[in-house]
């Protein structure tokens, strides 16, 4: 083939891509989301926001952070990784009972939202300062998801701190499963034992609890007649989560950060196979991409075909004639 029947053909050719790709970057603008089957999750998540969770024992980048900012930002790389099509709702515990803040709304559509509502999670809500979280938090808990509809799971996160102490002549006696609703326990703190901040109404921090000022555990009914109660102390109390978790049938994991909470969130048994309207518009922009990219580098395949290397003669180059030589007599 000669070279002018070569970069005709190439011209052409090029113009031809240029005209699709103009084409389909116009079919990307307007492409509606087709509804497509995938994996998609609903929780009830529930944040545990009694003082205790204000305890700074858990380290984030070389600094202390409290336990309940931890679990929140734990989260909010969480929702980042769940599919559209999920949803996820926000409540708190203390005292005895869960008050739900936002039903679960799909992540994708309203992830602003829901990073804008966890953001003003914190202990000023707090009504009381005792807790009781599985004879009280976890059954609330649940109970608010089995009104939400079928298909609802709670993510219950929280400390296991119980204010006054669990004793067995309290022990929780309530079956607090439902029929339906599974989930997660999530622990989240240390594992020694720190001083509890103390804070008043507007979530001023003013001190630490003392040990004159909470429940402790009678001398009777302790592990040992020499040991001392600590309830002005908090830990993690993953154990007995744990025990909470197996009798309730639910599943207990600790926060060691924000890739176990995500994985925890994505459990395949908490999945549910639903059509969800699927953005698609990337398909034909890439296709347009690709065509345009073929362009580029078929004009610079242009150059070297209109402009072959000989021992004498000019090139054309930034608008100036320039004179070729190779050195050959």
């Amino acid at each position: 083939m000669k070279l002018r029947e070569r970069v005709l053909m190439m011209v052409r050719s090029r113009d031809a891509a240029i005209g699709l790709a103009a084409l389909l970057l116009i079919v990307a603008l307007v492409f509606p989301p087709i509804e497509v089957p995938r994996d998609t999750f609903t929780y009830m998540v529930t944040f545990d926001i009694t003082q205790s969770m204000q305890t700074e024992d858990i380290t984030s980048n070389g600094a202390p952070m409290s336990r309940l900012a931890f679990a929140k930002a734990a989260m909010r790389d969480a929702l980042t990784r769940l599919p559209c099509g999920s949803k996820v709702g926000w409540s708190v515990f203390t005292g005895q009972a869960t008050l739900p803040l936002l039903p679960p709304i799909e992540v994708c559509r309203n992830f602003d939202a829901l990073l804008a509502s966890l953001e003003g999670i914190d202990g000023r809500m707090r009504w009381t300062n005792w807790s009781r979280i599985a004879e009280g938090g976890i059954y609330s808990a649940i109970r608010v998801a089995h009104e939400l509809g079928r298909g609802v799971e709670v993510v219950f996160v929280t400390d296991g701190q119980e204010a006054p102490p669990i004793l067995p002549s309290n022990s929780p006696a309530v079956d607090i499963a439902m029929p339906g609703v599974s989930g997660w326990l999530i622990g989240v703190g240390g594992d020694q034992p720190v001083p509890i901040p103390k804070s008043d109404a507007q979530g001023n921090r003013i001190g630490f609890w003392s040990a004159s000022e909470v429940v402790q555990v009678p001398p009777a009914l302790r592990a040992a007649s020499t040991a001392e109660s600590h309830e002005e102390l908090s830990s993690l109390q993953g154990e007995y989560l744990a025990q909470v978790a197996s009798r309730i049938g639910f599943s207990y994991r600790r926060l060691s950060g924000a890739d176990s909470l995500a994985r925890a969130l994505q459990d395949v048994r908490f999945a549910h196979r639903e059509r969800v309207p699927t953005d698609m518009r990337r398909i034909p922009a890439m296709i347009a991409l690709v065509l345009l990219v073929g362009c580029y580098v078929g004009s610079l395949r242009l150059r070297s075909w209109s402009f072959p290397g000989r021992r004498r003669g000019v090139l054309p180059h930034a608008g100036i004639v320039t004179r070729v030589d190779n050195g050959l007599p």
